[in-house]
């Protein structure tokens, strides 16, 4: 290996005693950047975003999700008249009954006591309405990606606020963020130690049981089984149900991710080239199908980086929804076109390098489907984006969805105290610019939610015809 060029005179210098710690405004603005500053600079992000995060707190610091009015349970939650919740709560004081204001007027219910009259109404009102939402019996969890190149486009915000919609229609859902930034994990107040507490242990694990079964090759063929390092065997140890965290939502969990779990971008290239049978991008996928998580929840939801590594591959192919969201700017549009661009190019290498071999071998050759790949436009203005949004829309046909998501007062106040728009408290706002600012969210939430209908009903008839067959 050759020796590096020395580096350019003027650019060291003799290295000084270490700064006493301080902020990152200690230092006179005109002096140079050592490595020193740059930990400054970190230390007061740092305590920045715990100030910041704090704002979500209760005195405990702990997260609680607010209570929800009798009007908006009537009106978002549970199709009801309020008047006839009123005679269900006087009829069954065994219910959750809410918390009464001051006053003595507007009843607040917690989500889990939503849940409770939920399953009351569907078992006992109307068989002409859904109380509860619908799942087809003995199908698994969908699980959804929401993924881009492009950062800013709000990805990790539709993800969040598609989860809490789920949740709010009733539905289980689990959120795994696959982004080292880890700011889906602080949306849902979660705290992850190391990447101990994120997915990284689960893909580890596959590694090492693939590393398992060709130990076992080997000694059939008498030869001497590779070792498995310490990171392996501990990993072997650890299931999905050991790193899923509650969190502030009852019907909400999480897999958090922190900034240690980018480490798996270099580690599982390592693995791959040590095993090349390895299939890595199936890890996360197995992994969750393997621990019984796609049978505990309803809807899994991955939020991935902004970026097509390792994790975003996992994500992807362990996805049955893949949703893209995108601005409808020229610099969106474009990154969007190579984002995809890059999706068929990385899977398609993948899928032509794993059928040579099975060709060759006389197996069946590998394929990978996605039920729906949607790309959504978000934060959007209508006053100044129409006619893109228009064009967009004739360009990528029913690739791209047809609502468009506002960007809102209502979330951008908000984002400001570390919550989702579905977090937000209605009386912290006037009432139109609450309802407004709902509905473009709900709007998504409902396309999104047809077209799992759409997917769920497809998969229940393939699956009866496959009985009948």
């Amino acid at each position: 290996m050759s020796t590096p060029p020395p580096r350019p005179a003027g650019r060291t210098r003799a290295q000084p005693s270490p700064p006493d710690a301080g902020s990152a405004t200690d230092t006179p603005a005109n002096s140079p950047v050592d490595t020193a500053e740059l930990a400054r600079i970190a230390a007061a992000c740092a305590q920045g975003r715990a100030d910041l995060a704090a704002r979500g707190l209760d005195a405990a610091g702990t997260r609680t999700l607010r209570r929800f009015s009798a009007w908006e349970v009537t009106r978002y939650l549970i199709p009801v008249a309020p008047a006839h919740l009123r005679r269900v709560l006087k009829a069954n004081p065994e219910l959750p009954q809410g918390r009464t204001d001051a006053g003595g007027g507007t009843r607040w219910f917690t989500l889990d006591e939503v849940l409770r009259l939920r399953a009351h109404l569907a078992a006992e009102g109307s068989r002409s309405k859904e109380y509860q939402p619908w799942r087809p019996e003995g199908l698994p969890a969908k699980v959804v990606a929401v993924a881009n190149f492009k950062g800013g486009v709000g990805k990790t915000s539709t993800a969040a606020h598609l989860a809490m919609a789920a949740a709010l229609d009733g539905y289980r859902v689990l959120v795994v963020d696959l982004d080292s930034q880890g700011s889906m994990t602080s949306i849902f107040g979660g705290r992850v130690a190391d990447e101990w507490g994120t997915v990284f242990p689960l893909i580890a694990r596959h590694y090492a049981r693939h590393m398992q079964a060709d130990n076992r090759a080997r000694a059939d063929r008498g030869e001497a089984p590779q070792a498995l390092d310490e990171t392996l065997d501990e990993a072997l140890k650890i299931t999905a149900r050991d790193v899923i965290q509650p969190t502030h939502w009852p019907n909400i969990d999480l897999i958090g991710a922190q900034l240690n779990l980018y480490w798996a971008e270099f580690q599982i290239p390592v693995w791959r080239m040590a095993a090349r049978g390895w299939k890595m991008w199936d890890a996360l996928g197995d992994s969750l199908a393997d621990d019984g998580v796609l049978d505990d929840y309803d809807l899994v939801f991955l939020d991935t980086p902004p970026a097509l590594g390792y994790l975003t591959i996992n994500g992807l192919a362990a996805a049955d929804i893949l949703l893209v969201p995108t601005g409808a700017s020229f610099l969106e549009f474009d990154s969007t076109g190579r984002f995809f661009d890059m999706l068929h190019a990385t899977f398609a290498s993948i899928e032509e390098g794993e059928n040579m071999a099975a060709r060759a071998l006389g197996r069946p050759g590998l394929a990978f489907e996605w039920d729906a790949v949607r790309a959504l436009i978000t934060r959007y203005d209508g006053t100044q984006q129409a006619e893109l949004a228009s064009l967009m829309q004739a360009w990528m046909g029913r690739a791209l969805a047809p609502q468009r998501q506002e960007f809102t007062a209502l979330i951008g106040q908000a984002g400001e105290q570390v919550r989702g728009l579905y977090e937000a408290d209605p009386r912290d706002f006037n009432r139109d610019t609450y309802i407004r600012g709902r509905e473009t969210f709900d709007a998504t939430y409902a396309a999104f939610k047809q077209l799992l209908h759409s997917v769920w009903r497809r998969d229940a008839a393939t699956a009866t015809a496959t009985e009948g067959s």
